[in-house]
């Protein structure tokens, strides 16, 4: 039965209990009036038995009424707040779960059919790129081991003048600069497909973040950056301490490669009630306001006019963005152009 037909039948069903309960209410007062008659002129008997049929019958019929289509309503909008919800839980990582369908074969019902079928195509399609990226990140690692170790041995060779070993020496960054991101490819797309498993062990955050900070100071003496520590409470969590040790890294890379010559990048971790809160700053060009939304997108670089010369590939904070969310964390970007750039990341401890 379709929803047109339904409402209507509701709808015939409460004005035709809201006409008995008004019948009988009217029924009831002209009985009541004609067995007992008060001594008053005509008029006013019959407009005091008309006001008191008004209220006597009327206003419970207003009111049944007034309760009937709040109910009508409610019960024909209910599958519509039911689809509402289940929707709202559907992410990229759970495409495959269905929603409940009611099966009486009325419109909501044959949209929550669609709306699955949907699903189910959209499920596909993330599970073939997925393997495809996968497959070919699969494919490429090999040729270019090969490639790479073709030029380290041939940038040995001593025949070879200091121009073209500058040049094999070049092809060797640009290899491992795709290595990188195959690399990097290859753990998001296991990461989305639930591949990945994670060590749940305690781990001694602060052991990690001076380590992070001694690495970040040799990154850092090329172009004369001062790194500081500051607070570094003592804090122990639950997880695994290679992701967290690269999640650390990558933090530290991106503050010292998007910072000024001479600039400062600070490291601090303190404890803040049942969480550890880890702030990492630096002072470079920054990012514009409309741009920090998108800083962890997949291979989102910011304005690449000024980042033309500065290496990476723009994963870094993709795979960051995955291991806090991997340890049940949380992490932000806070850039003020040309001043301060802060990454915080806070995770149970």
């Amino acid at each position: 039965m379709t929803i047109r037909k339904r409402l209507t039948f509701w709808f015939a069903g409460v004005l035709t209990v809201s006409l008995l309960v008004m019948s009988i209410g009217t029924y009831l007062e002209i009985s009541e009036q004609l067995h007992y008659r008060h001594r008053q002129a005509p008029d006013e008997k019959a407009a005091a038995e008309t006001g008191e049929m008004i209220l006597e019958a009327g206003l419970p019929a207003v009111l049944v009424g007034l309760l009937g289509g709040w109910w009508l309503t409610r019960r024909a909008i209910a599958p519509v707040a039911a689809l509402t919800h289940a929707a709202e839980k559907i992410h990229e990582r759970n495409l495959s779960e269905q929603i409940p369908r009611s099966g009486n074969g009325d419109e909501l019902d044959r949209l929550t059919e669609v709306f699955n079928a949907m699903t189910m195509r959209l499920d596909g399609s993330f599970h073939r790129i997925r393997e495809f990226t996968l497959h070919a990140s699969h494919e490429l690692k090999t040729p270019l081991t090969i490639i790479r170790g073709e030029l380290e041995t041939a940038v040995h060779d001593e025949h070879l003048s200091a121009a073209q070993r500058e040049r094999l020496a070049s092809q060797i960054d640009e290899i491992e600069r795709l290595t990188k991101i195959v690399d990097g490819l290859t753990l998001l797309t296991k990461a989305d497909a639930g591949q990945v498993a994670l060590k749940g062990q305690p781990v001694r955050l602060d052991e990690l973040v001076r380590e992070s900070f001694a690495d970040a100071k040799i990154l850092a003496q090329p172009q004369a950056i001062e790194v500081q520590l500051g607070r570094c409470d003592e804090i122990t969590i639950s997880g695994d301490r290679h992701r967290l040790r690269q999640l650390l890294l990558n933090l530290a890379d991106n503050a010292v490669k998007y910072n000024h010559p001479n600039g400062t990048v600070s490291f601090s971790l303190q404890r803040d009630g049942a969480m550890a809160v880890l702030a990492i700053t630096n002072t470079g060009a920054g990012l514009a306001p409309e741009l920090q939304p998108r800083v962890f997108e997949r291979f989102f670089r910011g304005d690449a006019s000024h980042n033309k010369q500065i290496d990476g590939c723009g994963l870094g904070l993709s795979i960051a963005q995955w291991i806090v969310q991997a340890h049940r964390g949380e992490i932000r970007f806070a850039s003020q152009p040309g001043q301060l750039t802060t990454v915080t990341v806070r995770l149970p401890a």
